[in-house]
């Protein structure tokens, strides 16, 4: 009699937390990012020496919003390497920042 009453009261106080906790949740959150601004027209300049390459600009995400980095030169870790630039690649609910990166020709 005892053991059915403490399982009746367990199951009962169980029960009780799960449901308080259906009630208090809320509905989701879910933010939406801004779209990705178009990529900025970029004036080369000229290159500093024969083992350069240019490294084209891109919009970043920072501090909640998009800022650009501007282009620029760069040497190649070894030669013939080229720049991969990066990319925005779509994921569900946005997109997600791929680094540019040197490949081998």
């Amino acid at each position: 009699m005892k053991t059915d009453l403490l399982r009746t009261s367990l199951l009962g106080t169980i029960a009780g937390v799960m449901l308080t906790g259906c009630v208090v949740a809320g509905p989701p959150v879910v933010a939406v990012p801004p779209p990705i601004p178009v990529p900025r027209v970029e004036i080369v300049p000229p290159t500093p020496g024969p083992p350069y390459i240019w490294v084209p600009g891109y919009w970043g995400w920072r501090r909640s919003r998009y800022e650009w980095y501007g282009g620029r030169w760069a040497t190649p870790p070894r030669p013939g390497y080229a720049w991969a630039p990066g990319y925005w690649a779509p994921r569900r609910g946005g997109h997600e920042w791929v680094e540019g990166r040197w490949r081998e020709r």
